[in-house]
Parts: structure tokens; C-alpha cells; sequence
């Protein structure tokens, strides 16, 4: 290709994919109902061959409500002689509804996405208890400019390129990448070092290039970063003879200065290393903001036991104000898990038993607290 490039002179133009305005319009060709305006609130964008391959989903896969409604319809229905009645029946079974498009937008992914989309959850901000003041950052970096984008050219400012979160593991910082992409209704590239480090001369850089491209690409869109401690490192700390990590972060480095804020692309990054991030990252105009995430206090860890307990069957003795009293300390990670596992527990005594009891929970925080002593007199030691 690039030898074609060199000898007829073919010119690179980047095709991006189709607007909100262009997508509501393909959809109004193809299907009728008020179901379209919540259709065209689809939580990334879609090419035209895409929405093309979740209409044919749509086709071939019918829902349980089409199922749940030829169950109740009247055989004296089908075999009157009326053919009025039977047709008005057939319209009511073939309704498609804007959960059969929920449901086929979870299963069609986007082809412009298919080779680096991480599958994205429905993940929302009451999914997530405490951190307010890390959620309200976020808002206001990453929503405000997609829902009021006015109001920034009016003030004559730009929203940042890049958010760094640094903070303990288990303290949400993915979960929030994920939630403020979600509520936003962006594209989500995640990415890991394994997945961009290569062993092959200059397939490294071409993996970081590439990720841009196709995030420019699919604009609006989130790059997050999961643990860019071990992608980013400090030139010159890995003797490994050959450097690729050096040259992955100055490509990184000419990517994140190439970012235009009024490309629709936003860099997120998330860590519990900082001290081993280069500092050229670090500046102003790359990660614009750093956001410094704690473990969850007394009021927060209540939020994530409510959260983790909602769908959980609790007696009457549960009370979430000593639970959270009890997990000083403890990660939104450390309360999901020690929820789970009072519910084993409680299982495991009888597995005939509706409700998880205070006692369960108890039992479970008190050997959690013990495993964590543990651990941490055996990092001490070592």
C-alpha cells in the first residue's frame, strides 16, 4: 500500500462515520412509529451497513413479547373466517418495540468498532455509590460539552483532551470511564499494554496510531487507558535492549498533541502508580486534569453496601450504618466482594434460606479484616 501511495500518488482521506441527524434519517427509511426517537439515542454511533445488520437481527431473531403474544391469541381468532380480525391479531405479534432494538444493539456491534471495542455494559452513575466529587468532574468534563457544546464556544473555552484518575485499586475508577461513556452516549476503546506492545520492530507504534485513527473515526469518542503505569513508564527505565516502551510513549506523546479538542475525542487514563508515569504526560494540555480518587468514607461505603444489597434478600437486623461503621478502609471492590460472599455463606448453611442476615455479613467482614492483616504483615515482612 504504501509503495501504491509512492509511484500514483493516492492521497489519504479519513471517512468518518455518519452524525446523529444522518443515522435518525437511515432510520426513518427504514422503519415508522414513534419508536425512532429512542432508537436514535444509540449508545455509540453505527455505520450505514450496521444499522443494516441490526435491522436483519431485528428480523431473524423475534422476541419474547412476539412469542408471549401468539401464545394468547385466541384459536377461534385464527380460524375465523373474518379476515379483519386475524390481520389486526398479526399486527399486534409483529410489532417491533424499542426493546427488540435494545436488545439487538446488545448483540450487533458497530464495524467500525469490531477489532479494538471493549464490550461496554449499561453502567450508570447510581450503579456507583460515593465519589461525588470525582462523578462531578467527569459530568463536567466529558457530558457538558456533548449535551450543551454552546455554552463552551460562548464562554470561549474548550473542554480538556485528557483526564488522568489515580487512586487505590478498587476504588471505581474504571467503573466511573465506563459509566461517564455510557451516560454520555460515547464510543469506548479500552485498552491494556499486552494489547498494543509488540514484539515486531514498529507494530507498536503503528498499534497506538491506529487506536487514534479509529477513535477519530468514531467521534465522539472515550480512549481509556486501564493501568498506564505500564504502558507510559519513564523513558530509559526498561533495559529490555529494544526500547518499545520508549517509542509507544513518544507516539503516545505526538497522538495526544495531534488531539484537536473540537475532534470529539477525549482521553481517559487510570493508575495506582503514578510515580512511574513519564512526566511529559503529566503536563497540562495532555492530561488536563488529574483527578485524585480515595477509597470510599463512612457516607460513601454505606452508598456501595445499598447498592450491593438492593437485589439482595436482607433480614430485618441488617443494618447498613454498622456495616459501613465496620469497613474502614475497605474498597468499593473489598464491599461488592464481602456482599457476595455473605450470600454464599448463607447458602452454604442452608440452601434453603430467602434472607442474608446481619450474621452472615458480620462473619464475612471479620475474615476479610483478618486476610487483609495478613496480607499486610506479610508485605511488611517480605
Amino acid at each position: 500500500m504504501n509503495a501504491l501511495r509512492h509511484l500514483v500518488r493516492y492521497d489519504t482521506l479519513e471517512s468518518h462515520l455518519k452524525g446523529l441527524h444522518a443515522r435518525v434519517d437511515a432510520l426513518h427509511k427504514d422503519i415508522q412509529g414513534p419508536s425512532v426517537q429512542e432508537v436514535e439515542k444509540t449508545p455509540y454511533n453505527c455505520s450505514l451497513n450496521s444499522l443494516s445488520s441490526l435491522f436483519s437481527d431485528l428480523c431473524l431473531s423475534p422476541s419474547p413479547i412476539w412469542s408471549d403474544n401468539l401464545l394468547r391469541v385466541p384459536e377461534s381468532n385464527l380460524k375465523s373466517s373474518s379476515p379483519c380480525s386475524v390481520e389486526v391479531e398479526r399486527k399486534v405479534l409483529f410489532e417491533v418495540t424499542v426493546e427488540d432494538f435494545e436488545k439487538s444493539m446488545m448483540k450487533v456491534r458497530p464495524s467500525a468498532m469490531r477489532e479494538v471495542m471493549l464490550e461496554l455494559p449499561k453502567v450508570r452513575w447510581e450503579d456507583i455509590g460515593g465519589q461525588k466529587e470525582i462523578k462531578k468532574q467527569l459530568i463536567e468534563a466529558i457530558q457538558w460539552p456533548q449535551i450543551c457544546p454552546e455554552a463552551f464556544k460562548r464562554i470561549g473555552i474548550l473542554p480538556p483532551k485528557g483526564l488522568l484518575m489515580i487512586g487505590p485499586p478498587g476504588c471505581s475508577k474504571t467503573l466511573m470511564a465506563r459509566a461517564v461513556a455510557s451516560e454520555a452516549k460515547l464510543n469506548f476503546l479500552a485498552v491494556k499494554r499486552p494489547e498494543l506492545f509488540s514484539k515486531w520492530v514498529g507494530e507498536s507504534e503503528k498499534a497506538v496510531r491506529s487506536l487514534f485513527a479509529k477513535a477519530r473515526a468514531n467521534s465522539p469518542a472515550i480512549i481509556f487507558f486501564d493501568e498506564i503505569d505500564g504502558l507510559a513508564v519513564t523513558r530509559g527505565s526498561e533495559n529490555d535492549g529494544t526500547s518499545v516502551a520508549d517509542r509507544v510513549l513518544s507516539q503516545l506523546l505526538v497522538e495526544m498533541d495531534g488531539l484537536e479538542q473540537r475532534s470529539g475525542v477525549t482521553v481517559i487514563a487510570a493508575t495506582n502508580r503514578p510515580d512511574k508515569i513519564d512526566p511529559a504526560l503529566l503536563r497540562p494540555g495532555r492530561f488536563d486534569r488529574i483527578l485524585d480518587v480515595q477509597p470510599p468514607d463512612l457516607s460513601d461505603r454505606e452508598d456501595i453496601f445499598q447498592i450491593h444489597t438492593r437485589n439482595m434478600p436482607c433480614s430485618s437486623d441488617v443494618s447498613l450504618k454498622e456495616l459501613a461503621s465496620l469497613t474502614a478502609g475497605y474498597t468499593g471492590a473489598d464491599i461488592k466482594l464481602a456482599c457476595r460472599e455473605a450470600a454464599v455463606a448463607a447458602l452454604e448453611e442452608n440452601l434453603e434460606i430467602s434472607q442474608v442476615s446481619m450474621k452472615h455479613l458480620r462473619l464475612e467482614l471479620e475474615g476479610k479484616t483478618h486476610q487483609k492483616l495478613f496480607l499486610s504483615e506479610s508485605c511488611t515482612a517480605v
